[in-house]
């Protein structure tokens, strides 16, 4: 049996699952929640609807779940979905948050699957400078943090971001790798795509102090 990874295409899932197949780990899921509430306790929101395409991509299957969103209802809607997946772990792209990890183990020791994490702890800038050594190509699509304004919507997340973001945690105190809720990401290429992709169609929603970057189509390059 293989693993199911949390996946929303942002770059901690997308560096987690690149990881998990390069140690050997075969991933027969991509387990995406969808939740409808925009302040979800655990989950990734902005741009869910292009990670069918991503998958596709990835030539993963791609499981579907819904949830409203609420604190802790949404871990059980995680877990019945997971039920009838014959699997023997989860693969989480979990760096620093222990909310996030101590649930996620929980789940995981309630349905007897192991837990494969290979972000966790991770030393955030090494974090970084990983996606751009191994060329996944990632663009920032919100953004809710001092110094973050509405120019960071659709930046590509480079050498230059990665200093500028430097600057910003010894100004404001941000997390550079947004461990804070500071930014959100989508990831466009990686090294286990079969194809990246661009933006086609997009709209920036800005309300003076926060953001997001609605990606409403994206086309393979």
């Amino acid at each position: 049996m293989g693993y199911a990874a949390l996946f929303s295409g942002g770059k901690d899932s997308c560096l987690a699952v690149w990881i998990a197949q390069s140690m050997g780990l075969s991933i027969d899921y991509l387990v995406t929640v969808f939740p409808r509430r925009e302040d979800s306790y655990m989950f990734h929101k902005p741009n869910l609807h292009l990670v069918p395409e991503i998958a596709g991509s990835m030539d993963i299957d791609l499981i579907k779940i819904e949830t409203e969103g609420d604190k802790e209802e949404e871990l059980l809607d995680l877990k019945k979905g997971l039920e009838n997946l014959d699997i023997s772990g989860l693969i989480t792209g979990a760096v620093a948050s222990n909310y996030q990890m101590s649930r996620i183990e929980k789940l995981a020791r309630e349905l007897s699957l192991d837990v494969c994490a290979p972000l966790w702890n991770m030393d955030q800038s090494e974090l970084l400078e990983k996606l751009l050594e191994n060329d996944f190509v990632i663009i920032i699509v919100s953004v809710s943090a001092m110094g973050l304004d509405k120019t960071w919507l659709g930046r590509k997340l480079d050498e230059e971001a990665l200093k500028e973001l430097g600057v910003l945690n010894k100004k404001y105190g941000i997390n550079i790798s947004g461990e804070g809720g500071e930014y959100e990401s989508l990831v466009l290429r990686a090294p286990n795509y079969g194809q990246g992709f661009v933006p086609v169609s997009k709209e920036k929603i800005w309300d003076g102090k926060r953001g997001r970057l609605i990606i409403k189509k994206i086309k393979s390059v």
